[in-house]
C-alpha cells in the first residue's frame, strides 16, 4: 500500500513534468512564430501546414491578420482533437496555438536576410524546432501536426513524411494563386522542415535489442515492467560454451535510455546488442 510520502512525491514529480512539458510547449510556439515573422511571412514564403494555409489567405488579405486566421482554422481541428484524441496532447496542443497566435501577433516582421532560400532553410528549421519539440513534450503545434500524429499511431510511418504529403497541397494553392516561383522556394522550406522533425521527432524509429545476461529471471522482471514483450532464446558461449540466456525485444530510439538504465541496473556485465529495424509485422504497442 503506497505511504503519504510515496504519493506525494509521485505527486510533485507529475506536477514537475507537467510545467517541464508546458513550457517546452511555449518555447515550440516561439520558435514557430520566430520562424514565420523573421524569415517566411517577409518573403511571402510558406511552411505548410495551417500556418501555411493561414499565411495564403493573409498574403490574398493583410498580412497582419494571419494570427487570427492561423487560430480561426486551428479551432476547429483542436475541438475535434479533444474527442479523438487524448486530453493531455490536446491540452498541450491548445497551449501551443494559443502561444503562437500571441507571439505572431507581438514578433514584429523583420526580414533576417533577403535571400529567399536562405529564408526558406532557415526558415524551415526553426519551424520545424518548434514542431518537433512540441511533440516531445506530447503535444503539437496544432492543425496537421494533430492528423498526423493520428495518421504515426496507426501506421508506422514517420511524421515528417506525413506533414511533407499534407503540406503538398498548401503549397500547389500558393502556386496556383501567387507564383510558382515562390511555391517552389516554399517546397524547399517545407522538405528541409520535414527532415528536421523526423530527426527530433524520433518514437517512429524502432530498434531491436537483443540482451545476452546469466540473470534470466531479474532481467525478464525488470523488462516485463517496460511496455513491449520480451522473448526468450536459450544460448551457449562459443567459447566458454556456458549457457546464457538471451532476451530480445522491440522497442523504440525514444525509449531506448529507459531500456538501457534497466538492463544495467540487474546486470552491468550484460551483452547488449542493438540494430534498427526496417519493419515490424504482427503486434507492437506504440506510442501516444
Amino acid at each position: 500500500m503506497p505511504t503519504r510520502t510515496s504519493t506525494m512525491s509521485t505527486t510533485a514529480v507529475n506536477l514537475s513534468r507537467t510545467v517541464r512539458d508546458a513550457a517546452v510547449t511555449v518555447f515550440s510556439a516561439l520558435l514557430v512564430a520566430a520562424g514565420l515573422k523573421l524569415f517566411l511571412i517577409p518573403h511571402q514564403l510558406l511552411s505548410g501546414g495551417v500556418a501555411g494555409a493561414a499565411s495564403v489567405l493573409g498574403y490574398l488579405t493583410n498580412p497582419k491578420y494571419i494570427s487570427a486566421i492561423y487560430f480561426a482554422i486551428n479551432l476547429p481541428i483542436l475541438i475535434w482533437g479533444f474527442i479523438a484524441v487524448g486530453k493531455k496532447y490536446i491540452g498541450l496542443s491548445m497551449l501551443c496555438v494559443a502561444s503562437t497566435t500571441w507571439f505572431l501577433a507581438v514578433i514584429p516582421q523583420v526580414q533576417v536576410t533577403k535571400d529567399p532560400i536562405l529564408a526558406s532553410i532557415f526558415g524551415g528549421v526553426i519551424i520545424a524546432g518548434g514542431v518537433g519539440f512540441s511533440l516531445r513534450a506530447g503535444g503539437s503545434s496544432g492543425g496537421f501536426d494533430i492528423l498526423g500524429s493520428i495518421i504515426t499511431r496507426k501506421r508506422d510511418v514517420p511524421i515528417g513524411t506525413v506533414l511533407f504529403v499534407m503540406d503538398g497541397v498548401v503549397i500547389l494553392t500558393l502556386g496556383f494563386m501567387k507564383s510558382w516561383d515562390s511555391a517552389l522556394y516554399a517546397m524547399l522550406c517545407v522538405f528541409v522542415k520535414s527532415r528536421v522533425v523526423n530527426l527530433i521527432h524520433i518514437r517512429h524509429v524502432k530498434l531491436t535489442c537483443f540482451i545476452v545476461t546469466k540473470h534470466k529471471n531479474e532481467m525478464l522482471e525488470r523488462l516485463n515492467q517496460l511496455p513491449h514483450g520480451v522473448t526468450v532464446v536459450n544460448t551457449e558461449g562459443g567459447y566458454s560454451h556456458e549457457g546464457n540466456t538471451m532476451l530480445m525485444t522491440v522497442t523504440t530510439r525514444y525509449e531506448l535510455a529507459e531500456l538501457r538504465k534497466a538492463v544495467m541496473s540487474v546486470d552491468p556485465t550484460a551483452f547488449v546488442n542493438v540494430l534498427e529495424t526496417v519493419e515490424i509485422l504482427g503486434r507492437f504497442k506504440r506510442l501516444a
